[in-house]
């Protein structure tokens, strides 16, 4: 008896030697897993110093790149290099933390290689080139003195001549589509260089000839900006390049950019499952509000028509194309109050949220857009971009108002600033790991600007039958939006299906409408983030809810979530279950 308690001690004691250091390994593997993403960080800089600066980073402001083959090599040789760098750590013995790193660089360098050697969106993409947005962010930030930022952005103007030279030969057979869009915010854009930059001249205390100077090379950049923009409108294209990415390209497009659990396939019938969803739902709230809006005149007996003749009665409802800004401004303090009240998550009061004009560099993809700050710069101003309704037909702004109504124009508010994307950023730049800051995955960032419009309404926000009947008017979209992009990237679904789409089964104005088939023209995938990332972030909290019964917590929930930074959902899943 005494011999065998011996030998289990034994065994216990060797068991727990064994267990002490296969934990001192993992230790010492995290440290030194801890120290090559500091390097990585610092070597992605210094290739990427636009992205730098795009995230609060400005050591390398001064410096332009130049696109051209060279760099590519470059760019490939960093990723190929980093891949090799990787295979030295055994992901299974990293802590969560450094698993979902891990994850997120792999992804990052594989899309590199991906975009460079199969997507090769330089040769057809001329919209790719412009350093307007650039040097706009070098004028608005506050991360230093006016004359410092002044001095790398006289630095910086060195190389635009060259970059656009660069341009013209990388372009091949481009989509007319792309091209367009390339004009129009070059030329836009270029105003950066004029009034905006005089405007910063004429604050700051450079020298008359340290002024002068840069006055000189800002002629030259607007020469050379608004030549790439003539150079495109004479561009000799008569069998432009398709904007459709293809079923191939699209598939792998979708797993680097979205990083789901589900495939290309799997959302989309997802989607089209919850668009017949939303319509049964929608059917039962517009039937009981017919006599409200429409009084005694006769039922269609299409269900469709009849909610849309309950929204379009509800979207006269709408503020003017004057005030559509001030609006948006006013409501911002009214949401922050109501999450406080509901006690929903923490909202930092110290981190500023501005509402502006869109700049003109940006315009023509989307009408309302959050600029973040990156994790550097955690104290800079978030921007609120809203689209501008000047100039616009009195038919074209009515038709967006009706569309951004009194209800919409809420439910934006909530996926656009509170709680959504201007919180969800704010959270991510908290986040212990830089990666998943910098390495942010748009299916998280959008799923959660979505899932935070429902869970606003199931906390009670504004409750009433017109307001969820606009939600799931609102959820439509997000929903379409993936139906609709799969399906013109993969489908060869025709601009009047889609119109067909957006306005029949989507019940939007013509305007947006229009907008979104011109949208999904100039991007791929992107429109799929929203409802992929919802969908699999309020899966989540369902199953946690199940999971720990009374002892689920909204709050600590959410605070939980967002703590990950902008990991893809399905990670953060992994970590969440876990614990």
């Amino acid at each position: 008896m005494k011999k065998f308690c011996v030998s289990l001690f034994t065994v216990a004691l060797v068991a727990s030697c064994a267990k002490n250091a296969k934990s001192g390994e993992d230790k010492d593997l995290n440290v030194k897993f801890d120290s090559y993403k500091d390097n990585f960080v610092s070597s992605l800089w210094e290739i990427y110093p636009g992205w730098a600066s795009g995230v609060g980073f400005h050591k390398y402001d001064s410096i332009l790149v130049i696109p051209n083959a060279e760099e590519d090599q470059k760019q490939l040789a960093f990723a190929k290099a980093q891949l090799d760098s990787l295979k030295s750590y055994s992901v299974d013995n990293l802590s969560n933390n450094n698993k979902t790193d891990y994850h997120m660089i792999k992804n990052q360098l594989d899309g590199i290689i991906f975009s460079i050697t199969e997507l090769i969106s330089s040769q057809w993409n001329p919209a790719e080139y412009n350093v307007c947005g650039s040097f706009a962010e070098i004028l608005n930030g506050n991360y230093d003195s006016l004359e410092t930022r002044l001095k790398a952005f006289n630095a910086k103007m060195d190389g635009i001549p060259a970059y656009y030279e660069a341009a013209k030969k990388n372009i091949n057979n481009p989509t007319a589509e792309h091209t367009e869009l390339a004009i129009a915010q070059n030329l836009g854009g270029s105003s950066v260089f004029q009034e905006d930059l005089k405007n910063a001249l004429e604050k700051s205390k450079l020298s008359d000839s340290e002024k002068t100077e840069i006055l000189n090379k800002a002629a030259v950049s607007v020469k050379a900006i608004t030549g790439y923009a003539e150079w495109l409108k004479k561009l000799p294209n008569k069998t432009p390049r398709s904007f459709r990415l293809g079923s191939e390209l699209y598939a792998k497009k979708f797993d680097c950019d979205i990083q789901s659990g589900y495939s290309v396939d799997q959302i989309y019938k997802i989607a089209v499952d919850h668009k017949n969803d939303l319509h049964e739902k929608m059917f039962v709230l517009a039937d009981k509000l017919w006599t409200k809006y429409k009084g005694n005149t006769v039922k269609p007996t299409e269900k469709l028509e009849l909610i849309k003749q309950v929204i379009d009665e509800i979207s006269l409802k709408h503020t003017t194309p004057e005030k559509f800004q001030s609006e948006i401004e006013k409501q911002i303090p009214e949401l922050t109050a109501y999450v406080k009240a509901k006690d929903l998550l923490y909202i930092d009061p110290s981190k500023p949220l501005v509402v502006r004009k869109e700049p003109a560099y940006m315009a023509g993809v989307a009408g309302a857009s959050i600029s973040a700050p990156g994790p550097y710069d955690k104290n800079a101003n978030t921007y609120y971009n809203v689209g501008s309704l000047s100039g616009w037909t009195k038919e074209n702004a009515e038709s967006y108002l009706r569309e951004y109504n009194d209800y919409i124009l809420q439910i934006l508010n909530i996926h656009e600033a509170i709680p959504g994307h201007y919180t969800q950023l704010v959270y991510s730049n908290q986040s212990p790991s830089i990666i998943k800051s910098i390495l942010g995955n748009g299916a998280m960032v959008e799923g959660w600007a979505v899932y935070a419009e429902k869970m606003m309404l199931e906390s009670g926000y504004k409750n009433s039958d017109e307001m969820w009947l606009m939600y799931y008017k609102w959820n439509l979209r997000t929903t379409c939006n993936t139906i609709l992009d799969i399906s013109v990237h993969t489908k060869n679904m025709s601009k009047e299906e889609a119109i067909k789409l957006l306005t029949k089964e989507a019940f939007q104005q013509q305007a947006e409408a229009d907008g979104k088939w011109k949208r999904v023209t100039l991007s791929q995938v992107q429109l799929c983030s929203y409802f992929t990332g919802y969908t699999e972030i309020y899966n989540l909290r369902e199953e946690l809810k199940k999971k720990q019964g009374d002892k689920f917590n909204l709050k600590k929930f959410h605070e939980k979530f967002l703590s990950f930074g902008s990991a893809p959902v399905k990670y953060i899943k992994e970590l969440m279950l876990e614990e």
